[in-house]
């Protein structure tokens, strides 16, 4: 983005490049997805000298929390390597072994169970796992087994599934960190008294780190505190932005099993789900001058679409536009505002429907693939050395059936809408 350009118009300068290219039809490959760009000092140096200071301060203190994470577990490790044998300790053998990963499901965390079981020695085993395994920032790790064993010390606060790093030490990609808070909220509601005041203060604690995550903009990076690339962006693939947002405005509203959040954290909370919401309606794309839906990322200062894996190009994604209206739809008084984005992303998905010939295995006559190319409202595809595509038969195997490219969950939101009393 150039100095002194704002958001919206660094958007809308590069969405008017991605509309006035020329459209190539049925080629092999269309094009090659350029990585996005991390939020650093230099970039936040280009903004207008009045909007500098909060972003540099937001920088600060990410990069602040990060080095207490780092301290705090190689506070843990210092003694357990003093105390190995020689060349024990560089090798890392004296060290707890990462908890193993694993992807999908509920981690472990299930939340649709009666309220009494949320008070059984299970229940509280894996919010016991939970509170462990909390960075000193305030997020997890995602893709473990919560019902796992406590963290020992010296353990790292994530999984990973080769060589140990720094990566997704606190993050809110593949539902983490919202996921841990709602369950430790669930299980402090059987819990009254001291029995439950580990869990609500971790619960508190997680609420804090999102609000610290949040952008001075409103938006949520994937990793916080930052990791860098894609991950800054603002992050709205995997539902992950959506589901932050939902969290905001159940922690602001103080009802059900967040009843024992503090008044103060429920206004600050309030005030961050406002701009979660603002910045959602600034993000949302408008091509010849017709709102659309969302992309997975969008930079954190411009809001322009941003590519995140190198299989994910800069498309509108019907899947995260559905989640993201199904929330929007569940605010208590919608602005005019939100009320067209939501008519708007409604009548986008119901444009870029297709028959369902069975390319989804589900019983609903349409479907909608997961990308769709900005110009032509054409399904694209991306593969992993970055280039992209308009037929899921010419990305390798492996993306093929690694992949959701096509799903009919956007129904959802198109009923929802039709029942939906403010529209």
């Amino acid at each position: 983005m150039k100095a002194g350009m704002s958001p919206a118009s660094g958007r809308a300068a590069l969405l008017g490049v991605l509309v006035a290219a020329p459209v190539v039809v049925h080629a092999a490959v269309l094009g090659h997805m350029a990585p996005a760009e991390a939020l650093t000092e230099a970039r936040v140096a280009s903004l207008p000298a009045a909007e500098q200071g909060v972003w540099t301060a937001y920088l600060a203190r990410s990069r602040m929390l990060l080095e207490a994470d780092k301290a705090a577990l190689a506070a843990e490790r210092a003694p357990l390597a003093s105390a190995a044998p020689t060349g024990a300790a560089a090798a890392g053998t004296v060290f707890p072994p990462a908890p193993a990963a694993k992807g999908g499901g509920d981690g472990g965390m299930p939340r649709n169970r009666p309220a009494a079981w949320y008070a059984t020695p299970e229940a509280r085993h894996v919010a016991g796992n939970i509170v462990s395994f909390q960075t000193p920032a305030g997020g997890w790790g995602k893709n473990v087994d919560r019902g796992g064993p406590i963290r020992q010390k010296g353990q790292h606060y994530a999984a990973f599934e080769g060589k140990e790093s720094w990566n997704f030490i606190g993050t809110i990609d593949n539902n983490a960190t919202t996921s841990e808070i709602r369950f430790l909220a669930r299980v402090q509601a059987q819990a009254p008294g001291a029995a439950g005041d580990a869990y609500r203060s971790s619960a508190l604690k997680g609420v804090s780190y999102l609000l610290n995550a949040q952008y001075p903009n409103g938006g949520v990076p994937q990793v916080y505190p930052l990791q860098g690339g894609y991950h800054d962006a603002i992050t709205f693939n995997d539902d992950a932005f959506a589901l932050v947002l939902q969290l905001l405005l159940d922690v602001a509203a103080r009802k059900g099993d967040y009843g024992f959040i503090p008044e103060a954290v429920a206004a600050d909370a309030r005030v961050a789900a406002d701009k979660a919401v603002k910045v959602a309606l600034a993000s949302q794309i408008v091509i010849n001058g017709v709102r659309t839906g969302w992309c997975q990322q969008h930079d954190a200062l411009t809001l322009a679409p941003v590519g995140a894996r190198n299989f994910e190009p800069v498309a509108l994604s019907s899947f995260e536009t559905a989640k993201l209206l199904m929330v929007l739809m569940q605010l208590p008084d919608p602005s005019p505002e939100v009320k067209a984005a939501v008519s708007a992303g409604v009548e986008w998905l119901q444009r870029v429907a297709m028959p369902n010939s069975g390319a989804a295995t589900s019983g609903n006559a349409q479907i909608w693939a997961r990308l769709y190319d900005l110009q032509t409202m054409k399904p694209i595809f991306g593969d992993r050395d970055r280039s992209i595509h308009d037929d899921v038969k010419e990305i390798s195997e492996e993306r093929q059936k690694g992949y959701g490219w096509f799903g009919s969950g956007p129904a959802k939101a198109i009923q929802a809408y039709a029942a939906w009393p403010r529209k």
